[in-house]
């Protein structure tokens, strides 16, 4: 039976505290009662009903996506057995209809998974977050993940994420971002949501063909949230995501890295897919040798070259006007078209 480690727990924290001292160490926490105030909260701790009769006031009628996964999937969101597809539908449908289904579900011995992911809550319920609102963050919109018993694997997300469960548990399985190896990540393109996701089924590991991932879970951080509570994910944070009641919502914040507002291309995965595009036909001690260039120039490991340079020959290394920026876009542009 695996033993995991705890994260550090709050009560009581302002944004000021939160954004100088925990963001900066990019290590995770949880914040017990964060979101206990918020109406969306109340109605949820009241009944499936309630809660459904709640968000139905702020409904604007518009569709939006909602993923389905039959009882045979066992209520995982993932690739189908041969890693070709994934193992669920996806499409368009009403909320009102996704919530009649929801409780219609509630009584079933048998049923599908059936989840609405990261709708942004202007969509169909502008005014939700007025009403249930993040000192921490008063102009970022929210997303809003809603459905039953559901399994998330254990992937990664470009930003840093603050995310308060509403209704139902859900349980929380992390694994820093120096497990990456140990967690045998799938591939970088072809995703069962958008984010990589690792091959290892954690309530079903199997060491023989993942032997590296006891390493990964000897280092791994586990917590149960209930309404009203919730977790820091800093970014690139490997984090496992089960759904454990039949009525769930989580309300989550992104707020910078690859999902802020004013996020530009190329993010840190394009420049991730680009090294690889760029280097793939380099042996291993030529990959080794751009390693060392990699950890001088881009993550300082011994010196920083700002420290050394003087500031008019920096360039890309030092502070870049919007001119700047569209120029060197530009000459990349034209050099990938070659």
């Amino acid at each position: 039976m695996t033993v995991y480690k705890t994260l550090p727990e709050y009560s009581a924290m302002n944004a000021q505290q939160f954004f100088e001292e925990i963001v900066p160490s990019q290590k995770p926490i949880v914040i017990r009662g964060y979101a206990k105030n918020w109406p969306f909260v109340v109605s949820a701790k009241k009944s499936p009903s309630d809660f459904v009769a709640y968000l139905s006031q702020f409904y604007t009628g518009k569709k939006t996506t909602m993923v389905v996964a039959p009882p045979a999937a066992n209520k995982r969101f993932y690739y189908n057995e041969e890693l070709t597809d994934i193992n669920y539908l996806s499409g368009e449908e009403r909320l009102d209809l996704f919530l009649g289904r929801l409780l219609e579900l509630i009584d079933r011995d048998v049923y599908p998974a059936i989840s609405m992911q990261s709708t942004l809550t202007s969509e169909i319920l502008p005014d939700l977050a007025n009403e249930n609102r993040s000192d921490f963050f008063p102009e970022v919109e929210p997303r809003l993940w809603i459905g039953n018993e559901g399994i998330v694997n254990t992937h990664y997300d470009g930003s840093d994420n603050v995310a308060c469960v509403v209704a139902g548990r859900r349980r929380f399985i992390l694994f820093p971002p120096e497990q990456t190896c140990h967690l045998y990540p799938g591939s970088l393109n072809f995703t069962p949501a958008g984010a990589p996701t690792s091959l290892v089924d954690i309530n079903k590991p199997d060491f023989e063909r993942y032997p590296l991932f006891k390493h990964a879970l000897a280092e791994a951080y586990s917590v149960e949230l209930a309404p009203g509570d919730a977790i820091f994910i800093p970014m690139l944070w490997w984090h496992h995501v089960e759904s454990l009641d039949k009525v769930n919502a989580l309300m989550n914040y992104w707020w910078n890295g690859s999902s802020a507002p004013n996020a530009v291309s190329p993010s840190a995965i394009d420049s991730l897919n680009i090294a690889m595009l760029a280097m793939r036909d380099l042996t291993q001690k030529q990959r080794d040798a751009w390693r060392c260039m990699f950890d001088h120039y881009l993550f300082h490991q011994a010196l920083d070259p700002r420290s050394y340079i003087p500031e008019h020959p920096l360039h890309i290394l030092g502070d870049l006007s919007a001119e700047d920026v569209r120029m060197i876009k530009d000459f990349f542009i034209t050099k990938l078209q070659k």
